[in-house]
């Protein structure tokens, strides 16, 4: 089964990556872009069977080590 896990810095945290690409963005003449936050991906793909333990298998794997919480939101997506 595959488990998507979405990685975002959390609001407030500075996000020097995305502010770059913005920046990128509108030297490139896409001026009607706002903000810029950029992430990770990970696509997970689990021998799990059972959508919910699967969701939770991959809650705990993104708790311990696809995001540092303390700056880092996360949601899993079982598609």
């Amino acid at each position: 089964m595959k488990a998507v896990v979405t990685v975002m810095l959390k609001p407030g945290v500075l996000d020097p990556q995305g502010k770059a690409i913005g920046q990128a963005l509108a030297h490139l003449g896409f001026a009607d872009v706002g903000e810029v936050r950029a992430g990770k991906v990970f696509e997970l793909e689990l021998a799990e069977t059972d959508p919910t333990a699967a969701k939770k298998a991959a809650e705990t794997m993104a708790r311990k080590l696809l995001a540092n919480t303390v700056i880092e939101s996360f949601r899993v997506d079982i598609p």
